[in-house]
């Protein structure tokens, strides 16, 4: 398997007043292709900080983190934009799709930055739709489709563009659980399936042990434990 990710001390602090804090604390980890990872730690432990870094989000303060053999420290500002367009996709806990667009736009507009035609950008929105179960709700805006819908949508906009990674911060902590495990098991095929390399940050112990094949646990800004399932 080759090496996706390969992080190697890898510290970010952040100035609060007179005081500096250490959001992670030397940080080191390889993730392969095809691995699905879950990042696990209560809320300040560290997990979302380093989810940032890999997306290109932010910055660390030393260390080193390399993305398909990539420092991302080392790129451009320009180079970063196309990394989040087209290396990594994203899915956040809070959805964040545009109120004012449907679900089909919704999909499509990464793929619109990304320079994608317009046919073929609606072509693969639609089918990606159709895929996570929502063939027939392309044209609803995302106030017109719940909360599970709504993340449906957000994982088929993380896919548009193809990443070769998934970022998934907390996809089910506004859900249900009946739509958590709906959820999950998109997640779970899309990695078994078609072998996408998935990090996920979670909280919840049981939610890591049932659907991820790794679970790396992160205390205090620092890697505490790495086990495989």
């Amino acid at each position: 398997m080759t090496n996706l990710l390969e992080i190697t001390g890898l510290e970010k602090h952040y100035r609060m007043g007179t005081s500096t804090v250490r959001a992670l604390a030397g940080v080191s980890l390889t993730v392969q292709a095809g691995e699905f990872v879950g990042l696990l730690g209560t809320s300040g432990s560290g997990k979302s900080t380093r989810l940032n870094l890999i997306a290109g989000l932010d910055s660390p303060t030393t260390g080193h983190l390399r993305v398909l053999d990539r420092d991302l420290a080392a790129l451009s500002r320009r180079d970063l934009s196309q990394h989040r367009q087209k290396t990594v996709g994203i899915i956040f806990q809070s959805f964040n799709l545009v109120p004012s667009m449907s679900a089909l736009e919704n999909v499509a507009l990464s793929m619109m930055f990304a320079g994608v035609p317009r046919r073929e950008r609606d072509d693969r929105a639609a089918a990606l739709l159709d895929a996570v179960g929502l063939g027939g709700r392309g044209t609803h805006r995302p106030r017109e489709l719940s909360g599970g819908e709504q993340q449906r949508v957000s994982i088929a906009r993380a896919l548009a563009n193809k990443p070769a990674l998934l970022l998934a911060d907390e996809p089910t902590g506004n859900l249900d659980s009946k739509t958590t495990r709906e959820i999950m098991a998109i997640l779970k095929d899309l990695n078994e399936r078609e072998g996408k390399t998935i990090i996920m940050v979670t909280h919840d112990a049981g939610l890591a042990a049932s659907y991820t094949r790794r679970t790396v646990t992160m205390l205090d800004g620092a890697v505490v434990s790495d086990t495989t399932a």
